[in-house]
């Protein structure tokens, strides 16, 4: 598993996602299931509101599944190397267009319950950064097609 690929998650959001997909893939689908059997039971489906509604909310509750499933695939327990280099799971300090700001490269269940700002490795700015180290500056396109300049003054491993 290559480095580009690993989400690192503290060990309460790792039990957390293996908790929530145990859930969905145990006592949630199976009533779901019921729910949907139950409504069959009611007779025409074309117009049973209850059966439509249960067959919706097994889709969603499937595609959550499939994505905890490929998540947790890809997971490291712990934090990344403390080398100063940008990379998912490091809380990053830059200052943006002059402006100081402090943010966790990664995904939202790295932060867990807390209020840290998360940008995605794949975001704009997450993308321009990753990779390169403090002191480096780079520059980037935003969605609203300005061009910021990005100056990274610091990175560590996100403690959670």
């Amino acid at each position: 598993m290559s480095d580009t690929t690993v989400t690192w998650l503290t060990q309460e959001a790792h039990d957390q996602l293996k908790a929530e997909l145990e859930r969905l893939s145990g006592p949630a689908r199976a009533e779901i299931v019921s729910r949907i059997a139950a409504a069959r039971d009611e007779g025409d489906l074309k117009e049973n509101g209850g059966y439509h509604a249960a067959r919706e909310e097994q889709a969603k509750n499937e595609a959550r599944i499939l994505e905890l499933t490929a998540k947790l695939r890809t997971v490291r327990v712990g934090t990344p190397p403390d080398d100063g280099m940008v990379e998912p799971g490091m809380l990053v300090d830059v200052l943006l267009a002059g402006e100081p700001m402090t943010f966790l490269l990664g995904s939202r269940e790295i932060a867990g319950t807390t209020d840290v700002d998360v940008y995605s490795p794949t975001s704009p700015l997450g993308a321009a950064i990753d990779g390169h180290s403090i002191g480096d500056t780079v520059s980037y396109t935003a969605p609203n097609g300005k061009v910021f300049t990005v100056e990274i003054t610091g990175a560590k491993p996100y403690q959670g």
